[in-house]
């Protein structure tokens, strides 16, 4: 008895709690930074997002095939990739197929998958998706070899740790996650001008940032809107935080004689149409807003955003709508903080709050190791592939000798020994002669397997 005393005694190990809670909430915070909150700078996704377009692609729900359940999804991603809520993962599935969210789906969305006036959308047994055809560029040659994989939570599949992305999703779709002590905000943009970007960048590696600025001129919300100045975008893009500053498009409009009524068309990103509503609402009874004598929506599916605003004879549209841009959220800000994993010089991936170029060249990079593993990939399968035929094409010059050798042998391991033996051959060649069908003897097949070598 006394002898186990001792030996629990040597095991236990004395820490300061100070240390411990230091280090135990360092390596959770690191989790959620990592695991979690914060996109990768090379593909632009987070790690839920990658196991979702990763799963889809497995389970072959291409844009050439018909919708499926979104159900079949979640659950291929909870059982294989994603050990968390199955509402975590619906929920950033169905902001991928939201054109108010995205500038650029990546999934292609059949139902109701919510609305800009803050519907929830309908339950994962209901709605279905596939893969956009954008979401295809994404994934594509991931089966060549061009990105790493490493083994999934419970060592039972394989997961890739990047996609080849063959567009810059982060600056094309832009970001927002919050992680503990940290925040990412990133502005989606124009797919044609973030290109452009790339393509000035690999011609002219010393291209400034006003060059640069003038191709890629600013962010390009899925919303639209009106941005008001320009410091804010320089700021964002020259040192990675920036307070751009969004309008909702509005028109004034002369009813009848001197009445008029303002029609917004627009709202900023990510504020919800049925709330600014209400707002204005709540605002003309507090009488905080003068002038409104009535207030409707007439969205639609061919207006997503229409909003009428009809004014006394007396107001002073132009009035109103500044007091509306003031008190509302027709007017917002968003405050970018382009904040993503990127490597650092030691090769570990770390966040870091990047500008305009470094997000860019970090992506090129990127492309460079991908096009690279790709065409290694490429070369090693052709140089395999020309070894065999290269094999076929002795056997069938010494077509009778290798049919003797077969013939005569008690088994295929002895044939191929002897085919190795007879013709300096490696196994592999051995074991393609022996496979070869009879087909391929015919004067047109020899003609075929010349012109492949």
């Amino acid at each position: 008895m006394q002898n186990e005393e001792n030996k629990n005694q040597q095991k236990v190990i004395p820490v300061d709690i100070e240390t411990e809670m230091k280090k135990s909430f360092i390596d959770y915070a690191m989790s959620v930074i990592a695991d979690r909150a914060l996109p990768d700078v090379r593909d632009g996704l987070k790690p839920v997002h990658r196991r979702i377009l990763y799963s889809m692609y497995l389970l072959g729900f291409t844009p050439d095939k018909p919708h499926r359940k979104c159900a079949t999804t979640v659950g291929e991603v909870l059982g294989k990739f994603h050990p968390h809520g199955d509402a975590a993962v619906y929920d950033s599935l169905v902001r991928m197929a939201q054109d108010f969210s995205l500038r650029y789906t990546l999934v292609d969305g059949h139902g109701n998958f919510g609305s800009r006036d803050g519907d929830a959308p309908a339950a994962m047994r209901y709605t279905e998706a596939r893969l956009s055809r954008i979401s295809m560029e994404m994934l594509s040659d991931i089966n060549k070899d061009t990105v790493d994989f490493k083994p999934n939570f419970d060592e039972h599949e394989m997961e890739p740790t990047v996609l080849p992305s063959r567009f810059p999703n982060l600056l094309v779709n832009g970001s927002s996650g919050i992680a503990v002590g940290m925040a990412t905000n990133i502005p989606p943009h124009n797919l044609r001008e973030v290109i452009d970007g790339v393509i000035a960048i690999i011609d002219n590696p010393e291209i400034s940032m006003d060059e640069l600025m003038r191709i890629i001129k600013g962010p390009d919300f899925p919303t639209a809107g009106i941005i008001v100045g320009r410091q804010g975008i320089r700021d964002a893009y020259r040192t990675g935080r920036g307070r751009i500053v969004v309008r909702a498009r509005a028109d004034i409009e002369l009813v009848e004689g001197s009445k008029q009524r303002i029609i917004v068309s627009d709202l900023p990103y990510q504020v919800n149409k049925a709330r600014l509503i209400e707002k204005i609402a709540e605002l003309v009874k507090e009488k905080r807003l003068e002038g409104i004598s009535d207030l409707r929506d007439e969205s639609d599916r061919n207006d997503p955003v229409r909003i009428v605003i009809e004014l006394k004879r007396d107001a002073n549209a132009n009035v109103v709508l500044n007091q509306l841009y003031k008190n509302t959220q027709m007017q917002s800000a968003f405050n970018a903080n382009m904040l993503a994993l990127a490597q650092t010089p030691e090769g570990k991936y770390e966040p870091q709050i990047l500008n305009l170029r470094q997000a860019l060249d970090y992506y090129i990079s990127h492309q460079i190791e991908v096009i690279r593993r790709r065409t290694a990939f490429e070369l090693e399968k052709a140089e395999a592939s020309a070894h065999i035929l290269e094999g076929l094409k002795i056997a069938i010059d010494n077509l009778d000798e290798v049919i003797r050798i077969i013939r005569t042998s008690r088994n295929e391991a002895e044939a191929k020994v002897r085919l190795v033996e007879a013709f300096n051959l490696s196994e592999r060649q051995a074991q393609a002669i022996v496979d070869m069908r009879l087909g391929r003897l015919t004067a047109l097949e020899r003609e075929k397997l010349d012109t492949s070598l």
